[in-house]
């Protein structure tokens, strides 16, 4: 909340040109960003879409070179998901321009708040673990 008692706009907690925070993240990204780019999608599309899946289409549109139309679109999806700005531009300029470090910084926005990407979609962070119907007996 500022002085005036409204709530501040929501920002990135990720810098978009912050890939060295995680070493980890920015080699695997730089390498193999089809991996990557499936952890984010089966987070933001919340385990409805796999991260084998995504990371395949992502690959097969990298061979076209669209792959970062596919990787605005789930920049966008994730933006809107948490009401981020959209920094330091447009979600296409940012995947067009530098998508390995338009990946590592959503990669990092996931983790900043209590997913782990690696792990992929279990639920959200903090969640009470799922309820179990009682065992059936004869």
């Amino acid at each position: 909340m500022n002085i005036f008692g409204r709530a501040s706009p929501p920002k990135w907690s990720a810098q978009f040109c912050g890939c060295g925070e995680n070493t980890g993240t920015c080699l695997i990204t730089c390498c193999l960003p089809c991996i990557t780019f499936g952890q984010i999608a089966e987070i933001v599309d919340e385990g409805r879409s796999s991260c084998a899946v995504q990371g395949c289409v992502y690959g097969l549109l990298m061979s076209i070179t669209c792959h970062w139309l596919y990787s605005c679109m789930y920049r966008e999806k994730m933006r809107s998901k948490f009401g981020l700005p959209a920094e330091p531009c447009c979600d296409c300029c940012v995947t067009f321009c530098c998508d390995p470090c338009a990946l590592c910084q959503e990669h990092a926005e996931l983790k900043a708040r209590g997913f782990d990407p690696s792990r992929g979609w279990i639920g959200p962070p903090n969640a009470p673990p799922p309820h179990m119907p009682p065992t059936m007996f004869r």
